[in-house]
């Protein structure tokens, strides 16, 4: 039971007393000090510059510290406004046992802190007792401002007297004991203040001989700065032989706090910029894997498309495939290409800020690696050419494959025409009651026919031909064409079985007739060839034909021209054949012969060569105007090649002198990072607006295919070439200002001046062996080994793979670490310590203290629990948290 309700006769008789913690027996209140009055004045304007300080924060303060507690309202309020708790309501009345009560309230709650207070009663207080109420806010002070100091495992009195010599020991003339003589010059209150805050006091002008000096000036520069009330006058302190030392450890209490409590704050501000780095690198972390899968599982699913090899049985099947193919590469595929660079970009950008951060290097996880997608879109672009290739090449086989087919058909039906009743008429026996003339007549018509038949061997050998062409290009009507050729052949054979078994009808016969009509056989001798020449030009000039080029085109044209050339001496022989057939009629006619019947030899009547004729001679034109329309579209075909080939001629070159130049620029830039970035921007703004000419070039390239153009000599450049220049071009150009971004990243990091980048690339360009070297992504510099001990130290950290290419980012590394200091673990383990009290843990709650909350939450859920020696409920392992914020390297 506390014990703080003395009677009135023991105070009377012996004075009031205060009992504290026997740990804190130097400190018991001595009634007898307060006799002094130089002690008790000084006393009475600390302690009231104390409770001050802390009233004002709800709004109040005291004038006379004896009279405005006897209420015990703003006692209360004062115990209430430095624990931070609430207390029992107090009591309004403005009666004696009102007053009484509040300050019992005040003393209850005091008690239930664990301080034991002896001969203070609530009576003294409310009756002004200037000694006691003295006695119980000196009892205050050392319960809140003084019992919780605690110094390498003193606390208290001794904890705060530890702190201040501490503090103090690197000043000259300052040499604190106690808390009483060794602050009477001044010098040791200046020294606290130069300590922490060295820009608000010039120590050495202070001068040891001017007491009053030095305390007025740390007294007026705590409350100017510090917001320390001005507790104590100089004069007191200087005028009284031994200063009081309740004053001096209240006032002196007041530094600890400021300067520890501002400690604290500057830590939590470092301990939350380190986390804040950590969770922005994390969602950077998280946004590249994102990005990385949705582009990968794109080219996972592209690629089986890309790879079907499925042919068509029509060339309109194969032109939607081809349609749909300039659609992927004109629509789908260009937001892609810019993904892909944007990864890259944000990659090398959260690398850097990890290296600006002391932080480990990220790994991306397995399979989402920069180069794993880099092999991926190799594996897409070889797609994506072969995919092209096998359709370019099908087109072609689709394309033959029809215009053999028509052939086939227009031979096979004239073939077939030609055969019609043939058999027949090899089958009939008109011989066997026909005349000698009769039958010498027709064997010389069957020698006429087996000539025609001879004639037609070769178009039966062209048909079979390409019929077996079709199949070796897998036609898809087949089987259609090999039932028409094998029936031609079957009927083939036959009519050469037939033709040879009447020849030996006829032959027998022979013997038995010796008249001929010469005449007539003649005719039928000369006529037969001519037919056939005849058929075989008609044959000719509505022959198919497909060109690919000018020189193709005109080479027909050529063909056909020397045909024509041909014409008259046939004319000649047709006159010559016709005249036979006059001369017939002539002799007939003359002799008064009546003929019966047509030529015996041969079917072929003048009439019939002049209708071939007439035919031969309207084919011709229309031959003509074939052959010219062709040669039309072989020269719009000329000149769709020439078209794409002057501008790719041009494009080619431009895109080959932007990339030089771009390797020049990242060299030889000068200005500041922001001018080189704006030139840069500005350089890439310039290459953006030369895009409507690949447009443009896109456009003829897609005439040419549209055109079947497979070739062009007028240019050694492609359109897939030039796409991937263009798309290099971009990604360079896009590399180049990202570095530059990485640049600037670094100098604001670690305070790198403009002057100092120079010099690092002036030393940098010094070891350049063989300027412009490109190598990966990066501008490099081939570097030649020697013996040098600093030099091999210094190449083991700019080249630690050994590749003898060390990138300019790397040495500004190396440069701003040699030269800028960084957070380290250790200097994060310290700062969590100073929140955790000195403590090898921490609890959740200190961390919501002093943290926020965002950044407290963050920690709480990844520190694990403590489970050192001294550990308790709840604490939480700081240290490992710590270590594990820079990588395995730092432990």
């Amino acid at each position: 039971m506390v014990d703080y309700h003395a009677s009135n006769s023991q105070a009377s008789s012996g004075g009031p007393a205060v009992y504290m913690d026997p740990r804190e027996q130097e400190n018991d209140w001595d009634r007898d000090l307060l006799l002094d009055p130089a002690w008790e004045k000084q006393q009475r304007k600390t302690f009231t510059a104390w409770c001050n300080s802390h009233l004002r924060k709800a709004g109040t303060q005291i004038e006379n510290i004896e009279e405005d507690f006897r209420d015990g309202l703003k006692l209360m309020l004062l115990l209430e406004v430095i624990s931070g708790e609430r207390l029992p309501k107090p009591e309004r009345g403005k009666m004696r046992v009102h007053k009484i009560n509040n300050v019992n309230k005040a003393l209850d709650y005091i008690a239930s802190k664990g301080v034991k207070l002896v001969s203070i009663g609530a009576e003294e207080i409310v009756d002004g007792n200037a000694k006691m109420t003295l006695g119980m806010i000196w009892t205050i002070i050392l319960r809140f401002a003084i019992q919780d100091i605690s110094v390498e495992e003193t606390s208290a009195k001794e904890g705060l007297l530890l702190w201040c010599q501490r503090k103090t020991a690197p000043y000259k003339n300052v040499n604190v004991q106690n808390f009483h003589i060794s602050w009477k010059d001044g010098l040791a209150f200046n020294a606290l203040i130069h300590r922490h805050r060295p820009e608000l006091i010039d120590y050495d002008k202070l001068r040891k001989d001017d007491p009053l000096t030095n305390l007025n000036n740390a007294f007026e520069v705590a409350e100017k700065y510090l917001d320390i009330p001005k507790m104590m006058d100089a004069e007191d302190i200087v005028n009284t032989a031994r200063p009081d030392e309740k004053a001096i450890m209240t006032y002196v209490s007041s530094f600890y706090h400021a300067f520890s409590g501002a400690q604290k704050v500057s830590t939590a501000t470092m301990i939350c910029k380190v986390l804040a780095v950590n969770q922005e690198n994390e969602h950077l972390m998280e946004d590249y894997e994102k990005l990385a899968s949705d582009l990968l599982d794109w080219i996972r699913r592209t690629i089986p498309w890309l790879e079907n090899r499925a042919p068509e049985k029509t060339m309109a099947e194969m032109q939607q495939k081809l349609e749909d193919f300039r659609g992927y590469r004109r629509v789908h595929k260009p937001p892609k290409v810019q993904e892909k660079c944007q990864l890259e970009i944000n990659f090398n950008t959260l690398q850097t800020k990890l290296r600006l951060s002391n932080r480990p290097a990220f790994m991306p996880s397995e399979g989402r690696m920069v180069s794993d997608i880099n092999g991926s879109w190799h594996n897409l672009e070889g797609a994506e050419k072969g995919y092209e290739e096998w359709m370019l090449n099908e087109i072609r086989r689709l394309e033959r494959l029809d215009h053999l087919a028509e052939k086939f058909r227009q031979k096979a039906t004239i073939h077939e025409s030609w055969t019609d009743g043939k058999e027949a008429m090899l089958t009939q026996k008109d011989y066997e009651t026909a005349s000698l003339s009769e039958v010498k007549a027709l064997l010389r018509k069957h020698e006429a026919f087996e000539s025609d038949l001879a004639a037609h061997q070769d178009r039966v050998e062209q048909i079979a031909a390409i019929a077996q062409e079709l199949n070796e290009l897998d036609y898809y009507d087949s089987p259609s064409v090999n039932s028409r050729c094998q029936k031609i052949c079957e009927q083939w054979d036959a009519l050469g079985s037939l033709t040879q078994s009447r020849r030996e009808s006829l032959e027998r016969t022979e013997k038995q007739l010796e008249s001929i009509d010469e005449l007539y056989l003649e005719y039928a001798k000369r006529a037969a060839p001519f037919n056939n020449w005849m058929e075989g030009a008609m044959e000719d000039l509505q022959d198919m034909f497909i060109v690919h080029n000018i020189e193709e085109i005109q080479g027909l044209i050529t063909a056909h021209e020397q045909f024509k050339s041909t014409l008259p001496e046939a004319n000649k022989e047709r006159e010559a054949i016709q005249a036979i057939q006059a001369e017939v009629q002539k002799i007939a006619q003359y002799n008064g012969i009546k003929l019966s019947g047509g030529n015996p030899y041969t079917t072929i009547t003048p009439k019939t060569i002049d209708n071939k004729w007439d035919k031969v001679e309207q084919l011709v034109p229309q031959r003509d105007q074939a052959l010219q329309e062709e040669l039309a579209k072989q020269q719009s075909n000329d000149h769709l090649r020439r078209k794409f080939a002057t501008q790719a001629n041009i494009v080619g070159p431009w895109i080959q002198t932007k990339m030089e130049e771009i390797g020049r620029i990242s060299i030889e830039m000068n200005g500041t990072l922001e001018d080189q970035l704006v030139n840069l921007r500005e350089y890439e703004q310039s290459i953006i607006e030369y895009k409507p000419n690949i447009d443009q070039l896109e456009g003829d390239h897609q005439l040419i295919q549209e055109a079947l153009i497979f070739d062009n000599k007028y240019t050694a450049y492609t359109m897939e070439h030039l796409r991937v220049g263009w798309e290099q071009l971009l990604t360079t150009i896009a590399r180049t200002i990202n570095e530059i971004e990485n640049q600037i990243l670094t100098r604001d990091a670690k305070g790198i001046s403009q002057e100092q980048l120079h010099e690092y690339r002036t030393s940098f360009n010094h070891f350049d062996k063989v300027r412009g070297q490109h190598r990966g992504s990066t501008w490099g510099i081939s570097v030649v080994k020697n013996g040098d001990a600093e030099f091999a130290r210094i190449m083991g950290i700019v080249d630690p793979n050994n590749s003898g290419v060390v990138t300019f980012q790397a040495f500004i590394d190396f440069m701003s670490r040699e030269t800028t200091d960084t957070d380290t673990a250790d200097q994060v383990i310290a700062s969590f310590k100073i929140l955790a009290a000195d403590k090898n843990f921490i609890m959740a709650e200190e961390l919501r203290r002093e943290l926020p909350p965002d950044q407290a939450e963050y920690c709480i859920a990844r520190m694990a629990p403590y489970s050192g020696p001294d550990a308790k409920p709840g604490a939480l392992d700081y240290m490992s948290f710590s270590t594990a914020l820079y990588g395995e390297s730092d432990l």
